[in-house]
C-alpha cells in the first residue's frame, strides 16, 4: 500500500491553503482560523476584532467506521464562514452572504480537483455539499454560512495476530 493511502486527508490543511492563496479571500481579508465547535466560532470571532472575515474548520470531526466488505473510515468537518458588518445594515449583511456564497463555489472549485487526487488514493469525497446559513443570532453584526466536508477512507481492518497478547483464553 503506498505511504500516501495511508495518510487522511487533512482538511485543516487544505482550507488553510484555500484562504491563503485565493484572492477573493484575500481581497477581503478573511483569516483562517481552527476551531471547536460553535463555542470556538464565538471566541474566534468575539477576540478579533481587526478581523472582519473568516474562514474557520473546526477541529472536532465526526467520524464512523463501516466493517462492511470494504472497510472504511468516514469523517466529517465543518467550515464556516462569517464576515462582520453594521449591526441593522442589511444592505452589508446581504452583500456578506453574497461574498461567502462566491468564496464557496470558489473553494469547491478547488475541491473537485482535490476529489480527483484523493481518489487515486482510495480517499473518496462525499460528492455533495450544502452552504448553510447560520441564524442571524448566533453572532450579532456577523454573517455566517456553514458547509461539511465528509472523506471515505478505505482501512485495513485485516485481523493480525502479532498485534495482540496471547492469554490462555485466547
Amino acid at each position: 500500500m503506498p505511504s500516501d493511502m495511508k495518510k487522511v486527508w487533512s482538511a485543516t490543511a487544505f482550507f488553510r491553503t484555500l484562504t491563503e492563496t485565493n484572492k477573493l479571500a484575500v481581497e477581503k481579508g478573511f483569516r483562517y482560523v481552527l476551531i471547536s465547535g460553535l463555542q470556538g466560532l464565538e471566541q474566534a470571532v468575539a477576540s478579533m476584532q481587526n478581523t472582519k472575515a473568516f474562514v474557520m474548520v473546526s477541529e472536532n470531526a465526526v467520524g464512523t467506521t463501516n466493517l462492511d466488505n470494504s472497510p472504511r473510515t468516514r469523517r466529517t468537518r465543518t467550515v464556516f464562514l462569517a464576515m462582520r458588518y453594521k449591526m441593522d445594515d442589511m444592505t452589508a449583511r446581504q452583500t456578506c452572504k453574497d461574498i461567502m456564497a462566491e468564496l464557496h463555489r470558489q473553494f469547491m472549485s478547488k475541491l473537485i480537483l482535490e476529489k480527483t487526487r484523493l481518489e487515486e488514493n482510495m480517499q473518496f469525497l462525499e460528492p455533495q455539499t450544502t452552504l448553510q446559513e447560520a441564524p442571524d443570532y448566533l453572532i450579532p453584526g456577523t454573517a455566517i454560512c456553514m458547509f461539511e466536508i465528509t472523506v471515505d477512507t478505505h482501512i485495513d481492518l485485516q485481523y493480525n495476530a502479532d498485534e495482540w497478547i496471547t492469554t490462555p483464553n485466547n
